[in-house]
């Protein structure tokens, strides 16, 4: 249901480092209320720290919000707004609620009037009993604005009508609010989502999924998993639901179903839903998205067949939890280099040699070598040679990939082609030559 006056939210990074897991939420949060409320996202970038904004951040920023399917309708820069808060802040000399000191301008706290508490939307009632210190700088000596002082005036002038924000800037609240009371501003609502952990409970580091947007979209993960992943941190869409598009979501979102207690991060459930939405693609979105993908990471040899390219992608999509999975899983598709894992060391310590010379042979013969009659033959040979079937498709697949595992080992032969099957079926025949 739309609200009869229209809400505002907005986001404000600040480009002094990529955009990581905690800012993505917050931004998503932000504008999944505004796009269910029929409001206005606002982006505002808080570039205030001018020595250490960076052009590269800020780029990497907007990037990665478009990337994620999110758009905004206004955005502004506090760098460019360095002028109001100045004159903010003499108004407040004026009024003898703030002063000057050594080129900078201190705020004068008043807590002879001072009430403050929130009714916060997601942690209900909040009551700041410790109050900051009677003193802070608002305006630095340099000229530039600190934090609490700018987002204050800008929140208040772009009217923001709820502020959306991590838990961790709870702290900042009463500090804003005692700001907002002297310059006789609207104080607007708030609503603080939980901090994002690690599975251990622990802080997010490296190891604990930390790292910034464009690092996963680099490792392969797709657009539609990350926010689909980001939304269920702190929130549900109800009836035990975990796959939803950002469309569906905007219908249904509530920050007041925002949970409160902390969000765990866990990297095997993004890599499921991961790969979920990679087995959901259609296949030429597929295989344009994958061969983009590899392109872009140089991994495909220059005298590659774009045929045999997707015959590979096509093999390995419903076993990818991301994209760059293929750089290890597929590399025995184009390279020729591979050894053999440590782990199939036990499976090679069997000399079948005679045995998958005889395979070879029978392969070798095959005018059609597609995955049905190379599996009728496989079978055949098998059951002449006195052998399971399992005893001899492990060390046929350490031949062709030199692992233990992966895809369907006719499908794999298929795809590889006769030529290739061939040399890799000699080649362990000669290791075990020289190993046994």
């Amino acid at each position: 249901m739309k609200s009869s006056e229209q809400t505002k939210v907005r986001f404000a990074p600040s480009p002094t480092g990529y955009l990581h897991i905690g800012g993505a939420r917050t931004c998503l949060f932000n504008w999944l209320y505004a796009r269910h409320t029929g409001g206005k996202f606002i982006l505002r970038i808080e570039d205030t720290d001018l020595a250490r904004s960076k052009q590269e951040y800020l780029d990497e920023i907007l990037e990665s919000i478009k990337w994620l399917g999110m758009d905004f309708d206004e955005i502004y820069y506090q760098s460019k707004r360095f002028e109001l808060y100045r004159d903010y802040a003499q108004t407040l000399v004026n009024s003898g609620k703030a002063y000057k000191k050594d080129d900078a301008v201190f705020f004068k706290y008043d807590f002879a009037n001072a009430n403050v508490e929130i009714d916060d939307l997601i942690r209900g009632k909040i009551v700041f009993n410790e109050l900051p210190k009677e003193e802070e700088v608002i305006i630095k000596k340099d000229g530039t604005p600190t934090y609490n002082f700018s987002c204050c005036i800008d929140d208040a002038l772009m009217e923001m009508s709820l502020i959306i924000r991590g838990e961790d800037h709870i702290s900042n609240t009463p500090k804003q609010i005692l700001m907002y009371k002297a310059l006789g501003f609207k104080i607007p609502q708030f609503a603080h989502v939980p901090l994002i952990m690690s599975e251990e409970g622990g802080r997010m580091s490296k190891r604990y999924g930390a790292t910034s947007i464009r690092e996963y979209k680099e490792e392969g993960y797709l657009a539609e998993a990350i926010a689909n992943y980001l939304l269920l941190l702190s929130w549900s869409p109800g009836q035990n639901r975990e796959i939803i598009t950002l469309s569906e979501a905007k219908d249904i979102f509530e920050i007041k179903k925002v949970n409160k207690t902390a969000a765990a991060f866990s990297m095997d459930k993004l890599n499921w839903m991961n790969s979920e939405y990679i087995k959901k693609k259609g296949t030429e979105d597929y295989l344009s998205l994958v061969e983009e993908y590899l392109k872009g990471k140089n991994f495909l040899p220059a005298d590659s067949d774009k045929e045999y390219i997707q015959k590979v992608e096509l093999l390995f999509k419903d076993r990818l939890s991301k994209l760059s999975d293929l750089f290890v899983r597929a590399r025995f598709c184009f390279y020729d280099d591979y050894t053999y894992d440590e782990d199939t060391k036990e499976i090679l310590q069997r000399n079948l040699s005679k045995e998958i010379n005889v395979l070879a042979e029978k392969f070798s013969a095959l005018v059609n070598f597609n995955k049905e009659e190379t599996e009728k033959e496989f079978r055949l040979v098998a059951a002449a040679l006195g052998l399971k079937t399992k005893e001899l498709v492990h060390p046929v697949r350490v031949a062709l990939s030199g692992k233990k595992v992966g895809p369907g080992l006719f499908e794999t032969i298929e795809v590889l082609g006769k030529e290739k099957v061939l040399a890799r079926l000699k080649r362990l025949i000669d290791y075990w030559g020289v190993n046994t």
